[in-house]
């Protein structure tokens, strides 16, 4: 066997999904799947399935979610990506249009011996103590809930979903905002800067290579929210690596800390989030491992120029068209790179908050607001916390948020009644009509720019007015 070949080889076992579904059951994870987990190759081919669920059901629901967890009707532009990951329920009806097998996860069945076991063949005795949960939010694409599963190991499970939510959108527009508004706001804009070109490369890589998440089964889906979406690299360690690395590259001799403490804290956040994918049925462990040093290459490409990245957004006078041209260039070119999805939107997003952040900074070095430091100022030490201090903190965090949502409140009516007669699309029906590429660029671009503008531009100014700064 070549050298190529065995490289193949290792790279195929580690995208075989009953990797994913074997360390699901050692963490506790039990489906109930009417065929074995080894007879996952050998799945029915007559029907035609979405990611973890049967399209034909899918279909019925007849809504896609959106970002704030709506239904949202599919048009003939909405993709629907079949392929490799599956699922399968086989149900035998009697003549009396009873079930015969009932599959659905969860369900207690009699055996051959007259014992009632578990669907799945685990004894019911041996999971009083365990919980029959289904997965905390809907597909984004198709609306589809997913089925039960069986939880044996509460820790893992709550370690684990706390692992996957460091990826996801309210832990970003809760962190960033609290990094800016009471830690450090040079290490913030700088951070996410980082997160939003690996945001934006591996969502475009995603696009480009089209690889689905694995097959159910084997594979339970602890998580539906992002199974419509492709698998390769896993967004979701591509910013669990690089939120805490590069966190820990720009405090470090900044802040007072023993050096161990940062690197360690940054590998537990980072293996938590890795893991987490795996544990959710939601990555394979080619994606993790590619996800990763997909991240740590763009990081030692990335991390070396932010000085000069940064000083150019503060200080040339024509920045700011830069920036916007910049970012919504990104944007067109990723819409193209597959029809619509609300991954599509979420890449807008990112964009329009960097860019909106990128010029809050510009004008507050103008205006000479909220300036950075001076050398002979560093390194801060670390204030212990006090009643007071965060009394303070959450405060200021509480009365940003506010300001955020009522900014994103409005703007979205705002752009909606704008940008709709200006492509030609009815507003009667937001939900439709943002499923068009005209409407739905400009309309997260715009909304989440001015989000990203308020958090280092209108809050900072308010917190100073208010004596919180």
């Amino acid at each position: 066997m070549t050298k190529r070949s065995r490289i193949r080889e290792l790279l195929l076992d580690l995208q075989d999904p009953h990797h994913v579904a074997r360390f699901q059951e050692m963490c506790g994870v039990r489906g109930s799947f009417s065929r074995s987990p080894g007879a996952g190759a050998e799945l029915d081919q007559t029907r035609t399935h979405n990611n973890g669920s049967i399209a034909g059901e899918s279909e019925t629901k007849n809504s896609v979610v959106n970002e704030g967890g709506e239904g949202e009707k599919p048009t003939s532009q909405t993709r629907q990506r079949i392929g490799a990951s599956t699922t399968t329920t086989t149900t035998t009806t009697t003549s009396k249009g009873e079930n015969e097998n009932p599959s659905t996860n969860g369900t207690v069945l009699p055996n051959a011996a007259g014992e009632r076991v578990a669907a799945g063949g685990v004894n019911p005795h041996s999971l009083a103590w365990s919980s029959t949960v289904k997965p905390l939010r809907k597909n984004s694409l198709t609306g589809d809930a997913g089925h039960e599963f069986r939880i044996e190991n509460r820790f893992l499970y709550y370690l684990f979903t706390f692992g996957t939510e460091l990826g996801n959108e309210f832990f970003y527009i809760t962190f960033f905002p609290f990094l800016m508004w009471n830690v450090d706001a040079f290490v913030g804009r700088r951070v996410v800067m980082v997160w939003v070109w690996v945001m934006y490369l591996g969502q475009c890589t995603k696009d480009l290579i089209g690889w689905q998440r694995p097959s159910s089964p084997p594979v339970v889906k602890v998580e539906m929210f992002y199974n419509s979406e492709y698998s390769m690299p896993s967004t979701h360690a591509m910013s669990g690596t690089a939120l805490p690395f590069s966190l820990f590259y720009l405090t470090y001799g900044r802040w007072e800390y023993p050096f161990p403490i940062g690197l360690g804290l940054a590998l537990v956040w980072t293996v938590l989030v890795c893991v987490s994918r795996i544990y959710m049925g939601m990555h394979s462990i080619l994606d993790v491992v590619v996800g990763f040093l997909y991240t740590v290459l763009i990081l030692l490409v990335f991390l070396p120029a932010l000085d000069a990245v940064d000083s150019f957004n503060l200080t040339y006078r024509y920045a700011p068209l830069i920036i916007v041209s910049l970012h919504l260039g990104l944007g067109l070119f990723s819409f193209t790179l597959d029809t619509w999805s609300t991954s599509r939107g979420d890449t807008a997003q990112i964009l329009g908050t960097g860019a909106g952040m990128a010029l809050a900074s510009h004008v507050n070095h103008c205006l000479g607001l909220l300036p950075d430091p001076t050398p002979d100022q560093l390194p801060f030490p670390v204030t212990p916390l006090s009643a007071g201090l965060l009394g303070l903190m959450l405060v200021r965090l509480v009365l940003g948020v506010l300001v955020l949502l009522a900014t994103r409140a409005l703007m979205k009516k705002v752009t909606i009644a704008l940008v709709c007669p200006l492509v030609g699309v009815s507003s009667e029906d937001v939900r439709e009509a943002r499923q068009h590429m005209g409407v739905e660029l400009p309309y997260r671009y715009i909304v989440y720019g001015m989000v990203g503008f308020n958090v280092i531009f209108l809050v900072p100014l308010l917190f100073s007015h208010t004596q919180l700064s």
